[in-house]
């Protein structure tokens, strides 16, 4: 794996792939992952592993960004209502503004 794109500079996730799987010998034609090689556990290169697969299919980014929109849409939706419930106090002539008028 030659680290460079169709553009020419280097991947964006080239450097996680890197760090997570290097080529362990010469002599093995399959790429052997430094860190599962130099491992005692699989369990020490998760790390890396889940970094390289973030970077590659952005899943927490998209995620993060799924919740953060429903929290948006969810507060417009209040702020409207809130709005629309003025705009009908106004209508009715009650006098808002001072603080004379409370909701309960």
């Amino acid at each position: 794996m030659s680290g460079y794109g169709y553009s020419g500079g280097r991947t964006r996730c080239f450097m996680f792939w890197q760090e997570f799987s290097k080529v362990g010998d010469t002599v093995s034609t399959a790429l052997t992952s430094q860190c599962y090689a130099g491992a005692d556990e699989p369990s020490q290169c998760i790390a890396q592993k889940e970094d390289y697969m973030e970077c590659l299919h952005k899943t927490k980014e998209i995620e993060r960004a799924q919740e953060i929109k429903k929290t948006f849409v969810k507060n417009a939706a209040r702020e409207g209502t809130d709005a629309r419930k003025a705009a009908e106090k106004g209508a009715t002539g009650v006098i808002v503004n001072l603080g004379l008028v409370h909701d309960n």
